[in-house]
């Protein structure tokens, strides 16, 4: 089996982004890959679906600037430089997808908190994630261990 080339971290952010980032890292160093980070920050137009008539741009771009500042860090602690650190905006597994293609990695790493119940018929970005790529998706399990 050849080794990966290219890994994409799709990282969400939170303290739980730290251990997909090892898993990444560790899985970058140990098959010489070249690592990238990216996460999606998703338009309130789209969690609200347009519902609630207001203009959401000046909150929206204080999420992006805060996302911008929170990847910067992460990408920090790895020593990635910036051009292989990713921000976009939209739903996040068709980014993910899309991202993945334009840089023809060969591992997408996520976190997966591992749902039961109503949220796993729900799907979840992992899980939309893995149903759409064209190359192999790492699910690390973050969050509650029980």
């Amino acid at each position: 089996m050849p080794n990966y080339g290219r890994i994409l971290a799709a990282i969400d952010l939170s303290e739980e982004a730290n251990g997909v980032l090892e898993r990444a890292a560790g899985m970058a160093k140990h098959h010489g890959a070249e690592l990238h980070l990216l996460h999606v920050v998703e338009p309130l137009s789209l969690a609200y679906g347009g519902d609630i008539p207001m203009d959401f741009s000046e909150v929206q771009l204080q999420l992006e600037k805060q996302a911008e500042d929170a990847l910067d860090k992460f990408a920090k602690q790895l020593n990635l430089p910036k051009e292989r650190c990713h921000l976009l905006s939209g739903r996040p597994d068709s980014q993910i997808h899309e991202l993945a293609k334009t840089l023809e990695v060969d591992l997408v790493i996520v976190g997966s908190h591992g749902r039961k119940g109503l949220a796993l018929l729900l799907g979840s970005t992992a899980n939309g994630v893995l149903h759409g790529a064209n190359c192999d998706v790492l699910a690390v399990r973050v969050g509650s261990q029980k």
